[in-house]
């Protein structure tokens, strides 16, 4: 996924999400992501952003969203 955090930057995170969630149903969706994580590499892709979620027993992963439009980037109190 490619996330804009507004002034802190477009990070990319790799997500395992696709069993639950189209590419359309992201677009424009708003996501909480921990920025504060060390970089990781997964093949040739470099993981900027932990993408938050919770795992269903069968390992699916639902993302964390604020149920209200915030500014992009706008800190977790």
């Amino acid at each position: 996924m490619t996330i804009d955090f507004g002034e802190l930057g477009i990070r990319r995170s790799s997500a395992q999400i696709k069993s639950l969630y189209t590419k359309e149903e992201l677009l424009g969706k708003q996501i909480v992501g921990v920025l504060n994580f060390t970089r990781k590499q997964i093949a040739n892709f470099f993981s900027e952003v932990l993408t938050t979620g919770f795992y269903l027993p069968n390992g699916d992963v639902v993302l964390l969203h604020p149920e209200r439009r915030v500014p992009n980037g706008v800190k977790l109190g």
